[in-house]
């Protein structure tokens, strides 16, 4: 650990912020899980139906304008408090999931499917607490000229627990009964949150922001979201395209499972794919976003959830392709989603008046990630089915149907994004979520609180080395 991570020999400024750098890798250990396909198939083994699955995977997007209101905590609690408050409960509620892993039942009653489910909204509810603070108060401690270097480093050092998170978990269900690996899985999930919690006590506090008036900020983001403008048109835009989305991760890997008969071990294996498409997508974006405006980005994003879609229908009504085209599905699917993202965070400081960005940004975070969520629990409404055996099983038929409508959606959404006005030659600086570039899915719900952060304009100057709050 202590050469893996920056030291004071090797980077000594950005060593004074190792504490950040380790909560973000312990922090991966966690999400991945917790929130992720483990959870999903979890549900799958208990005997969740479509929608119950749904509704758990949509919690983390339902619960995000939550984030919001927990901003007005900042002033009374202060950043580090409400963070830690957040980080810390969350960190209980994976000892039920441990306890509905160790009671491994051959046939589980309807009880335990609801216990997880009541698990993860608790989970999700206090986790958007802490978000309310994270961002604003990690760009608050770190000086200016360190901030490049620490939001490379995060995705870099995020991206490798990621990926080694979802092979341990591949190689568990491979190896091990599925109880078992959940067991293990859930327990390195507990102890990631809990060193992330650690972490997180080690970072200095920032001042405490300045009270807020939600009443009257939230009037001013209803008339935002209403009132003509390029800003209006994109958010719902972006919230159609998150509502075509945000559904194909937790129901592929539950058809994979309860429908097609993939093992746990595969569909994990395939998750991996999708990573490495989110992680590649991010390095190849990077380089060129700049010169190519974000627009080509979101266009390109569109052309692939097209193609993803059809190559669903075509595995669905004719099952050709196996593996192979698994593995191009899923590949496209982080792809395309770290093209929008990217492109997001690059557009949005675009459109948006510098002096309210807080604002703007936590409505476009919060309506796209709690609209865009409400679509898996919609879908699993209509994907809810039994076989003769009396066992759930997703409706084929309606799982073609929503892929016929995200074909259709796409190229209207195409059409109109074409047609948003962008300043390419305008280059404010994009907005920085850190290691949520990684979970692209989630990324807009980072994005959601009241109380803005420094500009990464700023020189070095602004934020002085003797600052107490740097130290």
């Amino acid at each position: 650990m202590a050469t893996f991570f920056p030291t004071a020999k090797s980077d000594p400024e950005l060593a004074a912020f190792r504490p950040a750098l380790e909560f973000g890798f312990f922090n991966a250990l966690t999400w991945q899980i917790a929130i992720g396909t483990p959870m999903v198939l979890f549900a799958g083994q208990l005997g969740a139906s479509a929608f119950e699955v749904g509704l758990a995977y949509s919690f983390v997007f339902l619960l995000t304008p939550l984030q919001i209101v927990a901003t007005t905590l900042l002033p009374r609690y202060g950043f580090k408090r409400v963070a830690l408050g957040g980080w810390g409960v969350r960190s209980l509620f994976l000892i039920i999931p441990i306890a509905l892993a160790a009671m491994a039942p051959a046939v589980a009653p309807r009880w335990m499917v609801w216990v997880l489910i009541g698990s993860v909204f608790w989970f999700c509810l206090f986790r958007s607490v802490g978000a309310s603070a994270m961002t604003t108060w990690f760009m608050g401690f770190l000086p200016a000229g360190v901030r490049g270097r620490y939001f490379a480093h995060d995705q870099f050092f995020s991206g490798i627990a990621g990926v080694a998170t979802l092979i341990t978990c591949a190689t568990l269900f491979l190896v091990l009964p599925m109880y078992q690996a959940l067991l293990i899985q859930y327990v390195v999930a507990l102890i990631g949150s809990t060193l992330a919690y650690y972490s997180l006590r080690r970072l200095p506090d920032i001042d405490k922001p300045p009270r807020l008036s939600l009443a009257a900020v939230l009037g001013s983001a209803v008339r935002h979201a209403v009132k003509p403008s390029v800003f209006r048109s994109y958010l719902w835009l972006a919230v159609w395209y998150a509502a075509i989305t945000t559904s194909i991760p937790p129901f592929a890997a539950y058809f994979l499972k309860v429908t097609a008969g993939l093992s746990a071990a595969e569909i994990m294996f395939f998750e991996v794919l999708r990573y490495g498409g989110v992680v590649l997508g991010a390095w190849l974006i990077a380089r060129r976003i700049d010169h190519t405006g974000a627009r080509p980005f979101f266009l390109l994003s569109l052309v692939l959830v097209v193609i993803v879609a059809i190559a669903w229908l075509i595995f669905l009504r004719f099952g050709f392709g196996g593996t192979p085209m698994l593995l191009f599905i899923y590949a496209g699917v982080g792809l395309a989603a770290v093209c929008w993202a990217v492109a997001n965070l690059n557009f949005l400081p675009k459109i948006v008046p510098a002096e309210d960005r807080a604002l703007f940004v936590a409505l476009h975070g919060a309506a796209t990630a709690c609209l865009g969520g409400l679509s898996p629990i919609l879908l699993g409404t209509f994907l809810k089915s039994t076989s003769p055996a009396g066992e759930p099983m997703i409706d084929v038929e309606v799982f073609e149907i929503f892929f016929v409508c995200a074909i259709v959606s796409a190229c209207i959404l195409s059409a109109l994004m074409a047609r948003l006005p962008e300043d390419t030659k305008a280059s404010p600086h994009p907005l920085v979520i850190g290691n949520a570039i990684l979970r692209p899915f989630r990324a807009a719900s980072y994005l959601a609180n009241l109380v803005d952060w420094p500009m990464e304009n700023k020189s070095s100057a602004d934020t002085p080395r003797d600052n107490p709050e740097h130290k």
